[in-house]
Parts: C-alpha cells; sequence; structure tokens
C-alpha cells in the first residue's frame, strides 16, 4: 500500500507563542504517543501532513531521529477557517492491529425523491468505523440515486468493506429524502407556537388585572 513519509524533528513543548513561531516557518506541532512508549512532542512539515490528509491518508509513516515508525493520524484541529492544520496528534500503531476512526461518507449520484418534490438531506456527514489499520478506506461511498420520496438509509443499510464495522447505532440515518411539503408544516407548527405564547401570557395578565379590579 501507498503511504506517505513524515519527516519529523522533536521540538521543545512551548506556549501559544512557540507554536506560532513554529507555524510561520511551515511547520506544525504535534505529538507522537501511545503502544506502550511514552508522548513525544514533535514538528511536521504543514505541506506534507495537509497533503496525506487531503488524499485520505490515515495510516502514514514518521521520522524521527533516523527511526521510520508506523503511525496513525488521531486528531486534527484546524484554524478558526478550518482550513489549515494547526496540531496533529499521531497515535503509534503496528501493522496487526485494529483502530477506530471516522472516515468521511461520499454520497453518490441524485435521488429520484427530489424530482417529487422532496429534500433530500444527511444528519451525518463521516462515519466512525472499526477496522484493521491496513484496511482504513478513504471514504465511504453511498449510493443515493434510488432514495424515492420519504426513503432513508441507516447505518445498518451502508455497503462497508470487508472487515469494517460501523460503530454508529444501526437505526441512525445517514441520510433521507423528506418532503417538502412536511419540512414546511413542520416550521409553520413551530412559528406558530412562538407567535401564540405571548398571546397566552397577555390573556393571563388581562385576567389578573381584572381580578384586581373587582376586588377594589
Amino acid at each position: 500500500m501507498d503511504m506517505t513519509t513524515l519527516q519529523a524533528e522533536r521540538r521543545e513543548a512551548g506556549g501559544s507563542r512557540a507554536a506560532a513561531r513554529l507555524r510561520r516557518t511551515g511547520k506544525i506541532p504535534g505529538i507522537v504517543y501511545g503502544h506502550g512508549e511514552g508522548p513525544v512532542t514533535v514538528a511536521v512539515s504543514t505541506r506534507e501532513l495537509a497533503g496525506a490528509i487531503k488524499h485520505g491518508q490515515h495510516l502514514v509513516q514518521l521520522n524521527l531521529d533516523g527511526q521510520t515508525r508506523h503511525v496513525l493520524i488521531k486528531d486534527v484541529q484546524y484554524d478558526h477557517l478550518a482550513s489549515t492544520p494547526v496540531h496533529v496528534d499521531f497515535m503509534r500503531v503496528d501493522m496487526h492491529q485494529r483502530v477506530t476512526v471516522t472516515v468521511p461518507l461520499e454520497f453518490k449520484g441524485v435521488p429520484v425523491g427530489t424530482n417529487e418534490g422532496g429534500i433530500f438531506e444527511s444528519p451525518m456527514a463521516d462515519i466512525e468505523i472499526e477496522c484493521a489499520v491496513t484496511d482504513i478506506p478513504e471514504m465511504i461511498r453511498v449510493n443515493v440515486a434510488d432514495l424515492k420520496l420519504g426513503d432513508a438509509i441507516h447505518v445498518r443499510d451502508l455497503q462497508l468493506p470487508p472487515n469494517v464495522t460501523a460503530q454508529a447505532a444501526p437505526d441512525a440515518i445517514v441520510c433521507a429524502v423528506r418532503a417538502k411539503e412536511a419540512e414546511e408544516a413542520v416550521e409553520a407548527a413551530e412559528e406558530g407556537a412562538e407567535a401564540a405564547e405571548p398571546e397566552i401570557i397577555s390573556r393571563r395578565e388581562k385576567t389578573e388585572e381584572e381580578g384586581e379590579g373587582k376586588e377594589k
């Protein structure tokens, strides 16, 4: 399997100013942990890491102190624009280990239900799975072309690669085609409830005022 090799260097743990200076040099701070060894703070190329992420790679080789180790890109933090990584967590793994990772969902096709006035909704953008570290898929493709009005695809319906299991609840909805009228009815009901609330309060206040007037 093709695997990206990231060159890493040790760094002294520092505060936000040290991290900002490091990022200005085109590198990103990170940490390597796991597999019964102590954590090590490192720095890697922001461009190389972003390239690996863009190509859907979870497993990479990390070259540190002249030694190459297999590591999992376990967590990536991004800037406020959610475009540039600013910190990364690497987890040491062996090639026979099973891991839990989150992979994106890719929806293929145009649901036939949208031609019937329906609205396509996808509550899930990605899904957590468990598999061997060497079998991590780049993404899970979901064919939605046959979805009719009122149809839904649940986690149990997903076509997962061999030896890959979903960690989400089987009944969780991945995507669906809803009736536009039903959506509008729900919105109208919610708006009506919000509009009715001050009227009820107003009537209650008026009744209390009338009662006070009679007592006087």
